[in-house]
């Protein structure tokens, strides 16, 4: 039998290891533009997420959680959020700045803590604060080497932090939260889909039954790797996860630099070097914060 713990971090492995292959997927279902793969994607999402619903009998969880105003208020926020992240990577993946969408998600971690501060009135921490310094230098630096800010970068981080915090919020099963937020979306998709059918310009059936295969698919992309972060956040805990987090901007890293080809001048070498020396400084004292907690805890229950 395979120890509960070392199955939580084979599948947060798998989860994250997916979506950081994800640059690999999104070009195959070219010519459709970004737009036009995001309406696919919501929609087919949801026929998967309906699915999964009955064969995990959880439609009672979702009724009641839909039941709820404020749950709904919160989801409907995340489902806009999540749909400009989406938007965003597949247009950058597919334009070639997947070297930026994988900045995208190193930052997201300091963006969080950021947002914490801003939005939740949080305090942090010495260290915390260095981090965010020599990122915000980074982010400076790479506007710089770029000649414009890097928007996909941006548009990633914070859409992609505004979602893990509305979520946070909401505090709803991740296969619920998901069917809700695909739900919400799949009309405005659905409608795009049919406006483009009516004028013609679909690519849906129009570049052989592979390519419409690969289109209906995103919904099954977009559920394997969710369903799997599920099962391992219920296995592991969140330092571990904060860590495997770090795997998918890698994977993205690599495949942007070595098989896409994407430039790396020095300067934006030094750019990322320094987004990774932040990255390293906060890891380690959230790490180290974490075990004093667990210490004290621990003394605390002992007296």
């Amino acid at each position: 039998m395979v120890p509960e713990s070392s199955r939580g971090f084979l599948l947060g492995a798998a989860a994250y290891t997916m979506w950081g292959l994800f640059p690999l997927f999104w070009p195959l279902l070219e010519p459709a533009g970004a737009i036009e793969i995001l309406a696919h994607r919501v929609f087919w999402s949801l026929a998967t997420m309906l699915v999964l619903v009955l064969l995990l009998r959880r439609a009672g969880s979702l009724r009641d959680m839909m039941a709820d105003r404020r749950t709904r208020t919160i989801l409907t926020l995340a489902a806009v959020v999540i749909a400009f992240n989406w938007g965003a990577y597949i247009w950058g993946v597919n334009n070639g700045h997947v070297v930026e969408t994988s900045l995208g998600y190193f930052i997201n971690p300091l963006v969080t803590v950021l947002m914490g501060v801003l939005i939740l009135g949080e305090r942090l921490r010495p260290l915390q604060w260095a981090a965010l310094g020599i990122a915000a230098v980074a982010v400076l630096g790479l506007t710089v080497e770029y000649g414009r800010p890097p928007w996909v970068a941006l548009v990633l981080a914070f859409s992609f932090g505004s979602y893990g915090l509305a979520k946070k919020k909401a505090n709803a099963g991740a296969v619920e939260s998901l069917t809700f937020e695909t739900l919400v979306l799949a009309p405005i998709a659905l409608g795009y889909i049919v406006f483009l059918t009516l004028t013609g310009a679909s690519e849906f059936g129009a570049n052989g039954s592979v390519h419409v295969g690969l289109l209906v698919s995103t919904g099954i992309v977009t559920a394997i790797p969710l369903i799997c972060f599920g099962a391992a956040a219920t296995r592991v805990s969140l330092t571990t996860l904060g860590l495997l987090q770090y795997l998918a901007p890698t994977f993205q890293f690599a495949l942007g630099v070595l098989l896409f080809h994407e430039a790396m001048p020095p300067m934006r070498w030094v750019g990322f070097g320094l987004v990774w020396v932040a990255l390293v400084i906060f890891t380690a004292e959230s790490i180290a914060h974490r075990r004093r907690q667990m210490k004290l805890v621990l003394e605390a229950s002992a007296v």
